[in-house]
């Protein structure tokens, strides 16, 4: 499988989270990270222009998550992906904060 992810991230201020787009085939979706995925990894609160900055960051992990939650099929009811603080930890056992200092993440 070939997936495309188009530059095109930017901020849904309605449903206060980073967007951006995700193709495999025929497939065309949404892939949203809410804000509050972005409280552990920015040392102030997360402003959405931080948020965007983050994601391009961590581009890759994040379009990795993304990968993994279509191969299993994990989708919300209207066919798009969302990336929860959970997946961050499923596939990341330690991230660096935006300022450098490093955080683990550990199952509950």
């Amino acid at each position: 499988m070939f997936f495309s992810f188009p530059e095109d991230a930017r901020w849904n201020a309605e449903r206060q989270a980073v967007e951006f787009g995700v193709e495999i085939g025929e497939y065309s979706g949404v892939v949203r990270i809410p804000r509050r995925v972005f409280q552990r990894l920015l040392p102030e609160p997360p402003s959405p222009e931080r948020c965007v900055e983050a994601y391009y960051l961590r581009r890759t992990t994040f379009e990795s998550i993304a990968e993994k939650k279509l191969r299993r099929r994990q989708l919300t009811e209207n066919g798009h992906v969302e990336i929860t603080g959970r997946d961050l930890r499923d596939g990341s056992p330690t991230l660096q904060a935006v300022d450098g200092s490093r955080i683990t993440l550990r199952r509950a």
